[in-house]
């Protein structure tokens, strides 16, 4: 069993096309499941994917109360997925769905977890520059290896996703508790994909907004030097660290307002 999720927001003239190329590359697969959860879209998105969903079994929706955030949004979908491999991936288009096929190889020859790298990327320079920011930033808060880059268009192990789901943080990073469990990680290269249609919801505000996050839950390792580095950041915004963890009961990771299954 194959399951695909992915977080829609205003994607109402793409749904079509990304839903009809997933299913050309998943032929060959009898079971599979297609989970979209729907970030509280102003546009037309959750009634088109109720429709598809209507039309075929294998299509389903989650509609969230709020818009929470592209890592809350696959957190719903990973809680009500089914597969043994469980792939990421997002709704535009820039994800080509030909490299499904790669992703599951690559788990199934004994990888926990699977990246793609992107080559020939097609954001814009500003996108392109905050994500190498974020990416070396990231490498001190979780210690992640510097060579691997941490895409959105992942597969994920049945096993793995049981571990990452106990996780009910509101301000949840995915990648943190991936690489906290995972034992082998795989990476493959993909072509980067223009994206067909819409404007990317990528922001310098929701990049300080996930550093935060990292410095709020990551664990310190003093003896490493790059703690050094992680300390001092976690300093800068302790004030905003506080005031967060004093809110955090407050907050859910997501809720949902209807399902179509």
């Amino acid at each position: 069993m194959i399951s695909i999720v992915i977080p829609v927001y205003n994607s109402e003239n793409i749904i079509n096309k990304l839903i009809k190329k997933i299913e050309i590359n998943l032929k060959k697969f009898k079971f599979y499941e297609i989970i979209l959860v729907n970030d509280n879209s102003d546009d037309n998105s959750w009634n088109l994917i109720k429709n598809l969903s209507i039309k075929n079994r294998k299509i389903k929706g989650i509609n969230l109360t709020k818009n929470f955030g592209q890592h809350n949004a696959v957190m719903a979908g990973l809680n009500y997925s089914n597969g043994d491999i469980i792939i990421t991936m997002d709704d535009d288009l820039q994800h080509p769905p030909s490299a499904i096929k790669k992703l599951i190889k690559n788990i199934n020859n004994g990888s926990d977890i699977c990246y793609t790298n992107y080559l020939g990327r097609k954001h814009s320079f500003l996108k392109i520059f905050l994500s190498n920011l974020s990416n070396f930033i990231s490498g001190f808060l979780i210690q992640k290896p510097n060579s691997l880059y941490l895409s959105s268009f992942r597969a994920i192990k049945k096993k793995l996703r049981n571990k990452i789901i106990l996780y009910k943080s509101p301000d949840i990073y995915i990648d943190m508790y991936i690489l906290r469990h995972a034992k082998k990680i795989g990476q493959i290269n993909i072509n980067h994909q223009k994206r067909f249609s819409g404007k990317s919801n990528y922001t310098i505000l929701k990049l300080f907004s996930l550093w935060l996050n990292l410095a709020t839950y990551s664990k310190i390792n003093i003896i490493n030097y790059s703690a050094i580095i992680t300390i001092f950041i976690k300093i800068l915004i302790f004030p905003i660290i506080l005031y967060k963890k004093s809110i955090i009961k407050e907050k859910k990771q997501f809720m949902i307002n209807e399902k179509t299954f």
